[in-house]
This record gives C-alpha cells, structure tokens and sequence, in this order.
C-alpha cells in the first residue's frame, strides 16, 4: 500500500520526475545502511541538517524571523476575494527581505521518503522512487521541494545487499529508504508560502532547494 501511496503522491504534486532540466552525476549514489543521525560523518561539515521539527523551525527563524500571521492572510479563504493578493503579497515581501539574509545561501540537507523498485544491472544498483515528507512545525506545515534532480535515481548496492534485498522483493515485502538530499536555496521564491489542501487554514512552507548532492539510506535494515 506504501508503494502505491507514494507513486501515486510523487506524480500527482511533482509530476514525471524526467522532466526539466536534469544534474548529471548525483542521481546514482551507494545505498548506505546508517541513520539519519549518523549523516554528519558523510555530509559535508557546512551543510545544515534540517531532518526534524526543531531543526527545521530554527532554520526558518534565522531566514524569515517569525511565522506568518496565518489566520489574517487566509481570512475567509478561496472565497475571500483578497485571499489570494495577501498570499501573493506575503510571498513578495518574504522573497525581497531575505534576498541578503546569509542563511539564503547555507548549505541544506533535508529528506524525503523512497523506496527501491526494480534492479537495473546496467545501472548496477536499484531504482529509486520518490515520495514527498510533511513536518509539522510551530511555524505550520513544511515540504521541502527540489529543483533538477536528474531522470534517473540509482541506490547501488555491493552484492550480498543486492541478494538480501532480492529475498524481500521475492517475499513480497518493500524496500523503503530515506533519500537525503542536499544543496542550497534557489535565489528567486527561494521560499514558498501556501495554504495546505487537506485542512483549511494551515499553513504550509515549501523551501525550494537546487540538490547539489544525494544520499540513499536502507530504513529498518
């Protein structure tokens, strides 16, 4: 069911992930079996780990300061005729004042969900499938967004996890990774401001990162 869920959510909110323009050279990346708390041991020393709530929320404090005031800019909503100009209005001025902010140009590293698909012995690893993660935060709904990833994502794997994982495939059972991405903010709506879908009012945050970098890790080896 978790397989088809996050198809289904990637095509829908991010369309064919082949299409724009693509990095060369970090869509394929060994499958490695450490945790995400392990990552500063393989990330490089400057870039931000935005993984969990806190995190995250700091990382928002030093960019924009303070969470919007929500309730005033959704007002009575997509029937509010001013909605939209207080959703755009909000985004503009968010945009102009953190041009000379330095967090705009940290480096970040974020998640997402993935799980492994078929094994490409060309490619010698497995595919990999892409799903967005929410985190709730004080500061409302957050979902990290990429811009260029390449056409095709490879977990390559030595060969006794290859056989391993071969053995759940055959048990019928998914194979779900943590996709580590990192890089840096776009410089133009580097940050987006919305309102979520699923529950009126909430606010949600979508930072927009150009992924430098990609790391796969193995969930519950």
């Amino acid at each position: 069911m978790w397989a088809l869920s996050v198809m289904a959510v990637f095509l829908l909110i991010m369309g064919p992930i082949g299409e724009g323009r693509a990095e060369e050279g970090i869509g394929a990346s060994p499958l490695l079996t450490i945790t995400p708390k392990d990552l500063p041991r393989i990330l490089p020393a400057d870039s931000r780990l935005l993984i969990d709530p806190l995190s995250i929320e700091q990382f928002l404090d030093a960019l924009d300061g303070a969470p919007p005031d929500w309730a005033m800019v959704y007002g009575h909503g997509h029937h509010d005729p001013e909605h939209d100009e207080r959703l755009f209005r909000l985004n503009r001025e968010r945009d102009a004042k953190r041009a000379v902010n330095p967090a705009l140009t940290q480096l970040v590293t974020f998640l997402w969900f993935g799980e492994l698909s078929r094994y490409d012995a060309e490619a010698g690893g497995f595919r990999v499938v892409l799903g967005p993660r929410f985190t709730a935060t004080r500061w409302g709904l957050v979902r990290f967004k990429y811009e260029d990833l390449p056409g095709d994502l490879v977990a390559k794997v030595s060969a006794t996890l290859q056989s391993e994982l071969e053995h759940r495939f055959a048990r019928g059972e998914p194979v779900d990774v943590t996709v580590v991405m990192t890089g840096r903010l776009i410089p133009d709506e580097s940050v987006v401001y919305d309102f979520s879908h699923d529950q009126e009012g909430l606010g949600l945050i979508m930072p927009v990162v150009k992924v430098e970098r990609l790391d796969y890790l193995l969930t519950n080896h």
